[in-house]
């Protein structure tokens, strides 16, 4: 815990009622039966989170941004670009090798790619940047941020990525003495490491963005931090409602976020990359796309997944998400 030691006095304290929370969801690539990428689904999403209140998040893992190409990579972006105005955020994805060096420059374009079309890089980890040591991941983001106006940093378990990486707290510091970098992706799937880094945050630079992208714990919005989740992808309408919930002094903000933490708990268990099935499960279950086809390679779940998704998606629906901001 990098000397760091929280007690429950600490944590309870940390309680942050009536706050806005900032919510990013990245948004699932539908595939159709035939195994091709169902762009109509893609663009209704990204239009469909928006709607909602929160930032669309496209070309991240959720997106499979590792397995696509260039041209797809960028026409994923020109959708956002297209359906957002700019006003989205999007995987800096540089696919390399094991033992790769890290390469500045492919992130740069990357980065670029996002600029041009208004959206905000997230640095998406790779091998040869994951295997530089905790000063070499600073001074290569420092580098990354003198390019751009704006960044978001990214720590990912290799519970996601063989390639994840989570980082020290001197170098979550380190991170956070970057001006160009605005906030960071926090998936360690670990409440302790978060609350190191909310607290951190509050001593170095308030104005940080501590995205929380535990979807095993999605009330560490009620502690100070703000999501880039791939589990409002399932339903960004309920989180956008149970967020304002928690800015009202609505109540019923814990039974809408039990709800949806159980649906968490289904789908973002081992093997984790599976949830994106799951998703996809939940999207035709919806209408919101044609097949639960993946892409060659995702593990995918159980048919009795569906039985579990379908019960929460009723309990979804008998809420009245319309009137949630009641005083």
């Amino acid at each position: 815990m990098d000397g760091t030691v929280l007690t429950e006095d600490d944590v309870v304290a940390r309680i942050r009622p009536r706050r806005t929370i900032t919510g990013m969801s990245a948004v699932l690539l539908p595939f159709t039966v035939d195994g091709e990428i169902e762009w109509p689904a893609v663009e209704a999403h990204i239009a469909r989170t928006r709607a909602a209140g929160l930032v669309p998040a496209v070309n991240m893992d959720t997106g499979y941004v590792q397995l696509l190409d260039d041209a797809t990579k960028a026409r994923v972006l020109d959708l956002a670009a297209e359906v957002t105005g700019g006003d989205f955020v999007a995987g800096a994805h540089v696919a390399d090798e094991a033992g790769a060096p890290h390469d500045p420059g492919a992130y740069a374009r990357a980065a670029a790619a996002i600029v041009e079309r208004g959206g905000t890089p997230v640095v998406f980890p790779s091998h040869g940047l994951n295997a530089l040591d905790d000063e070499g991941w600073v001074t290569a983001l420092a580098r990354f941020g003198a390019e751009v106006d704006r960044f978001i940093g990214f720590e990912l378990g290799a519970m996601f990525v063989p390639y994840g990486r989570i980082y020290s707290l001197d170098a979550y510091r380190g991170l956070l003495g970057i001006p160009s970098c605005i906030g960071a992706k926090h998936s360690s799937l670990d409440r302790v490491r978060e609350w190191e880094r909310l607290a951190v945050r509050d001593q170095v630079r308030p104005d940080f963005l501590v995205l929380t992208g535990n979807d095993l714990a999605i009330d560490m919005v009620t502690y100070g931090s703000d999501y880039l989740l791939g589990l409002s992808t399932f339903a960004p309408e309920a989180f956008a409602a149970r967020d304002r919930m928690w800015a009202a002094g609505d109540p019923r903000f814990h039974e809408l976020n039990d709800l949806l933490q159980h649906l968490g708990q289904i789908t973002f268990r081992a093997p984790v990359p599976a949830y994106r099935h799951d998703a996809a499960v939940f999207f035709t279950l919806r209408g919101w796309a044609s097949s639960d086809t993946t892409p060659p390679g995702v593990p995918r779940r159980p048919d009795s997944d569906r039985d579990l998704l379908a019960d929460v998606l009723a309990r979804l629906e008998a809420w009245d998400l319309g009137a949630e901001t009641s005083p």
